[in-house]
């Protein structure tokens, strides 16, 4: 129950992002006069729909995306009605489209056209979708980070160990009688540790964090050494104790095991966490590290989608830094909401934590200047500025708007691609899916 609470809140908080993404494109469409006959959250058959004014509100049934749709998107051929039978399969495909396009265009709404805007009006159409999702992004990391906080492991225990952990009883449980039946107490039992006490100083070496405690007991395994800890009570107490030995199997820097085993000190006491607050001075920073991996992550995306294509057909696990699709993320905020250890205010910060993350990322794919991406309109429409600025400054007429229907051979092939790797990244997530 609480697993498919976690993926309807993604979902909502998804769907929410792309119907403000939409907004933040027809906002400002509609204030410099252009026509926008739909507005629609979602692709495939219509689920509901409303028309007001000139727009057609709605919901579609596929929840993977958005559109708006401006009319005349593409300019006349400044060559004028084109001869179709002189036309090769590319050309014909653009004029097709672009005699689509301009067919919907009745004479009192020439003016209205997306076409005749301005290079900066084009630019703020184009750039509000994907400025929205960086706005949502800002407020939901600052949320996240400032007002929620991030968990931090504290030195404060948070559970002892009663017994060494053994074969036959790996997570060290004593017995209904409190005793370890023929097992061997943990040195946290034996000095009276107990959850709420702040571990101080171990063999006089302070511990601020809880890597302090791996240093100071690491090589200590077998020897006396000297803890003083801070009780829930307020009382300082130093005890002498000898640390217990105990074997751990070592992992690669991927977590994967290297059959090898190394033997450590053991005190038996488990972290307790808190929520730390960041100043919001830092939100920036934060977001400027995240935008950073994200584009790293768009560079690698084409080989990273090729070699989990190969995963596929094998029996090794699937990379944990490959590609995930909105599927793996529903199902990530499920395990997040599923967990009944974790207090309910981490689970809160960890999904919007995600939400924000997936903004931002949306944000940064929107911008790649190809076509159909907002990116790649904001790339014509500053292509365009830049030979108008040519022309003035050569004194010659100014051009007309750019040809972006030239283009549409292009996006439709880069909708080909992203189609067909969605399909691959969301066939993993369903067939071999990644354990958090």
């Amino acid at each position: 129950m609480l697993t498919l609470l976690g993926i309807l809140i993604f979902a909502v908080g998804l769907l929410a992002s792309i119907a403000l993404h939409e907004l933040g494109h027809m906002a400002p469409a509609k204030k410099f006069g252009v026509k926008v006959p739909q507005y629609m959250v979602g692709f495939g058959p219509t689920l509901w729909s409303r028309t007001k004014g000139d727009t057609e509100y709605g919901i579609k049934g596929i929840p993977l995306g958005g559109y708006i749709r401006m009319i005349g998107m593409f300019p006349p051929n400044p060559k004028g009605v084109q001869d179709r039978e002189n036309l090769g399969r590319i050309g014909l495909m653009i004029e097709t489209a672009r005699e689509e396009v301009l067919s919907e265009i009745s004479p009192e709404d020439e003016p209205r056209t997306f076409y005749r805007l301005s290079v900066p009006k084009k630019l703020t159409v184009m750039f509000g979708g994907p400025f929205m999702n960086l706005v949502i992004a800002t407020i939901l990391f600052t949320i996240s980070l400032s007002v929620i906080g991030r968990p931090v492991v504290t030195t404060t225990v948070s559970e002892v160990v009663a017994c060494l952990p053994t074969s036959a009883n790996p997570n060290g449980i004593a017995s209904t009688s409190g005793t370890c039946d023929g097992g061997v107490s943990t040195p946290a039992t034996e000095i009276g540790l107990t959850a709420g006490d702040k571990l101080l100083v171990v063999n006089d070496l302070e511990i601020t964090t809880w890597e302090d405690l791996g240093t100071a007991l690491g090589d200590q395994a077998g020897k006396v050494v000297q803890v003083t800890y801070l009780t829930s009570a307020g009382a300082t107490i130093t005890k002498s104790v000898k640390v217990a030995a105990i074997e751990s199997e070592v992992f690669t820097d991927t977590g994967e095991p290297t059959g090898e085993f190394s033997t450590r000190g053991f005190l038996g006491v488990s972290p307790s966490f808190a929520l730390e607050q960041s100043p919001v001075s830092e939100v920036p920073g934060f977001m400027t590290s995240v935008t950073a991996s994200s584009i790293s992550a768009l560079f690698e995306f084409p080989a990273r989608v090729f070699g989990l294509a190969g995963e596929l057909f094998t029996d090794s696990p699937r990379d944990p830094e490959g590609p995930v699709s909105v599927v793996g993320i529903g199902r990530i905020s499920g395990q997040i909401t599923s967990s009944e250890a974790v207090p309910t205010i981490y689970k809160v910060g960890d999904l919007i934590t995600l939400l924000a993350s997936v903004n931002l990322f949306l944000f940064v794919f929107n911008m790649v200047p190809v076509l159909p991406l907002d990116g790649g309109h904001i790339a014509g429409a500053l292509y365009e500025g830049a030979r108008r600025q040519i022309a003035r400054i050569r004194r010659k007429p100014l051009p007309g708007p750019v040809d972006t229907a030239k283009m549409l051979p292009v996006a439709y092939a880069m909708s080909l691609v992203l189609l067909a790797m969605s399909a691959i990244v969301i066939l993993a997530d369903i067939i071999k899916p990644m354990s958090f």
